[in-house]
């Protein structure tokens, strides 16, 4: 019998403290994102990220994670995973060019409090293939927090991953993978908490949505079969076909009002109310 640990539930003075650490985030991954073009090094979009991070007076989460007796954490800032590396590539010598498309990872503490998120950028002209399935993988992570509502259930963000992955594959007459052995989680005084939010499920199922629940949603689209393995340096999972990969990603809560995006600058209004969907931030 697996026994697993209750999501923990935050506060309202708990979510604003996310909310701070979630605009760390936010305007950390603008600040990279502005920086990427052909000629820059993947460690030079560490060394930024580490900057804005520090500068605003959090922590990146990321730096250190994972150490235990039997091997280091995580040597960066951010992750930075360009073209077949789909997630926690390491930043180093790489230099980008042309045609690469790279995923921005960044977590930030503000008070013991994390937020978590992810985008992915093109380098200048990467083709419509690209193009189409860094929007895919973007239109799907917005589906899944657009399906979160107060006593639902995780499954329906799942649900929601999927079927729209499903109805751009059907739009675009192509497939597209969807990894499934990396998937969201729960987020708060550790950046990874129950529950998992799987990129593919059924409606109605899993545990409830609730007040106080903050939930990291993020999909990982490939352009190729999903199947993929770890890189030698223990961290990086790409590709095993050598296909382009993308990921997004934000940390979410749902309040009485609606749903709040809090790694989002704007908390997710313009998606939200954009698209009809309730709106509901708290007073930051």
């Amino acid at each position: 019998m697996i026994l697993r640990r209750k999501p923990e539930l935050k506060t309202i003075e708990q979510l604003r403290l996310m909310r701070r650490a979630g605009l760390v985030v936010a305007r950390t991954l603008a600040a990279v994102a502005d920086e990427i073009r052909p000629g820059v090094s993947t460690a030079d979009l560490d060394q930024l990220a580490a900057e804005v991070i520090g500068s605003a007076g959090a922590k990146p989460s990321f730096l250190g994670y994972g150490a235990d007796d039997h091997r280091q954490g995580f040597p960066a800032a951010i992750c930075t995973s360009v073209n077949d590396e789909i997630i926690h590539g390491i930043p180093g010598d790489r230099v980008l060019k042309t045609g690469d498309l790279v995923s921005i990872d960044c977590g930030a503490i503000v008070d013991g409090w994390h937020g978590d998120a992810a985008i992915t950028v093109a380098v200048g002209d990467v083709g419509p293939d690209l193009d189409q399935l860094c929007a895919v993988t973007r239109s799907a992570l917005w589906a899944g927090i657009g399906a979160a509502r107060l006593g639902g259930r995780v499954g329906d963000i799942s649900a929601a991953v999927e079927d729209r992955i499903d109805a751009l594959e059907s739009e675009h007459g192509r497939p597209y993978g969807i990894v499934t052995e990396y998937v969201g989680h729960g987020i708060g005084s550790a950046m990874h908490q129950e529950p998992d939010v799987p990129n593919v499920g059924r409606a109605g199922r899993g545990p409830r949505i609730v007040p106080g629940l903050a939930l990291a949603i993020e999909p990982m689209i490939t352009l190729g079969p999903a199947d993929n393995h770890a890189a030698d340096d223990g961290w990086t999972v790409v590709t095993d076909d050598g296909s382009a990969a993308a990921h997004w990603e934000h940390t979410m809560t749902v309040t009485g009002q609606g749903i709040w995006v809090l790694t989002a600058e704007d908390g997710g209004g313009a998606e939200l109310v954009g698209s009809g969907l309730p709106f509901g931030p708290l007073a930051d």
